[in-house]
């Protein structure tokens, strides 16, 4: 099918804003399989949509990849029904990833409740748990440079010792470190996990809402441009060229 020069811009152009999402695409399923296994090497949350957030991010970032794909295929091959195709999806993905956001933003202060009642939940089961469960606590611990749920104090509620804390919660880790130091502030962190978890998530959250509401925006535009450009092809496809009937002989 021959297109007139503006269309065949289109085109070059659609392509590159396909490109784009490809990208964009790909940061979102790096973010939240980041976001999933910082999740799962620090708290375990049992609540369905705090543990839902890294899967959806993954979800959306796979749809994204696969719709661009749909998009460069459709632009190239001058394809009206791939390209109305390739429109709607991303007009969907858009709507789903703006409801995400504005979501996200609602929800973002019950994070804090949420990794409290989960962080209570590990710190009951760490005295009696297998070490593989205790390197997750000492890894929360000592990375984020806190101690228990809301300050070290937390510690005499879950360990036989009452004064003592883990090893992980000391500011220079050594073996013995936290027996009898519970609220000595030179050796042992004194500031809860709860607010350090938060305080990181809450940082990174708002990254990733910056980035969706980016790609919403350049989805938005690739709507525009889909559209122009079926608006293209199919005033290709109606063309009509008189030829004169002698010619036709």
């Amino acid at each position: 099918m021959g297109l007139n020069w503006g269309v065949k811009c289109l085109k070059y152009l659609m392509s590159f804003f396909n490109l784009i999402f490809w990208i964009c695409g790909l940061a979102l399923i790096v973010v939240g399989v980041m976001f999933q296994m910082f999740m799962h090497n620090t708290i375990k949350i049992d609540d369905a949509l705090g543990s839902a957030y890294p899967i959806l991010i993954v979800a959306v970032g796979v749809a994204i990849f696969f719709i661009a794909f749909l998009g460069c295929c459709g632009a190239w091959k001058e394809s009206y029904c791939i390209v109305t195709m390739f429109a709607i999806l991303l007009t969907l993905i858009s709507i789903t990833q703006f409801g995400a956001v504005i979501s996200g933003y609602i929800f973002r202060n019950k994070v804090t409740t949420l990794i409290g009642t989960s962080m209570e939940e590990t710190l009951s089961h760490y005295e009696n748990s297998t070490e593989e469960f205790k390197l997750i606590v000492d890894f929360t611990q000592q990375n984020l440079k806190c101690c228990g749920v809301n300050s070290s104090t937390d510690w005499g509620e879950y360990l036989s010792e009452k004064d003592s804390v883990p090893d992980s919660c000391c500011v220079k880790e050594t073996v013995g470190c936290g027996f009898g130091n519970m609220t000595n502030a030179d050796l042992v962190y004194q500031k809860g996990c709860q607010h350090a978890i938060a305080e990181y998530l809450q940082s990174n959250i708002m990254w990733v809402i910056v980035l969706v509401l980016i790609i919403v925006f350049l989805q938005v535009m690739g709507v525009i441009l889909s559209c122009m450009l079926m608006k293209g092809i199919r005033r290709g496809s109606e063309v009509v060229i008189d030829v004169p009937a002698g010619e036709l002989e």
